[in-house]
């Protein structure tokens, strides 16, 4: 487990041409090729240049060490994750609830799943690196921006739009969460999206205000 503070970890340089940006994408592809074929503790900056097609010497000019380089990959799949959901959530200002929890379930579990072992891989990392303030950060954004949603709603309306919206974050996450831990069967993963639609549409309805409620029917 890492002991540098995690502000300690960022890259030395970002690429400004697209040159470097390709030689960056390819370090990371490269990581995540490592990482699923010699696991994490077999991991290292040699391994992650050889399989990039660089010298070490050009990864160190943007990672200073392996765990700057993990730390930049594992934050590269969490922001495209909140950015999913986010992208998803401002789509549906205004809709139902029903369309706004199959439009938010859909994009989640394809953005966790669409590759698996690579989600899995990252969350060993995460655990590695002790990112958790980061990782609460990223939890954070997706809670403002399914809260933001849920505001607009047009056949709902909440008491406490905090609360309601904590847990249904929680309730998005938490399957992901086992799944990550272990191998999910083929069934499991094709039901999981309308199983989690079932629970969160649920919720939701119950938690609405229940004048709302008798308006909208």
């Amino acid at each position: 487990m890492r002991t540098e503070p995690i502000y300690a970890l960022d890259a030395r340089k970002q690429p400004r041409q697209a040159r470097s940006q390709a030689t960056v994408d390819a370090i990371f592809e490269a990581t995540i090729q490592v990482l699923l074929a010699e696991g994490l503790p077999r991991l290292t900056t040699i391994r992650v240049a050889e399989r990039a097609g660089v010298s070490v010497g050009t990864l160190y000019q943007y990672f200073p060490q392996k765990q700057a380089l993990l730390f930049a990959v594992l934050q590269r799949h969490l922001e495209r994750v909140a950015q999913t959901v986010e992208d998803a959530a401002h789509a549906m200002h205004g809709a139902t609830l029903a369309q706004m929890v199959k439009t938010i379930v859909t994009a989640f579990v394809q953005i966790k799943t669409e590759n698996l072992e690579e989600s899995r891989a990252l969350y060993a990392v995460a655990a590695e690196l002790d990112s958790r303030d980061y990782v609460l950060g990223i939890k954070q954004r997706n809670r403002a921006a399914l809260e933001a949603m849920l505001k607009t709603a047009s056949d709902a309306q909440f008491d406490d739009i905090a609360t309601v919206t904590f847990m249904f974050a929680g309730v998005l996450i938490g399957p992901i969460q086992v799944l990550l831990e272990g191998p999910p069967s083929a069934d499991m993963l094709r039901m999981l999206p309308a199983q989690l639609e079932s629970v969160c549409l649920g919720y939701l309805e119950r938690e609405a205000n229940p004048a709302n409620r008798a308006k909208a029917s």
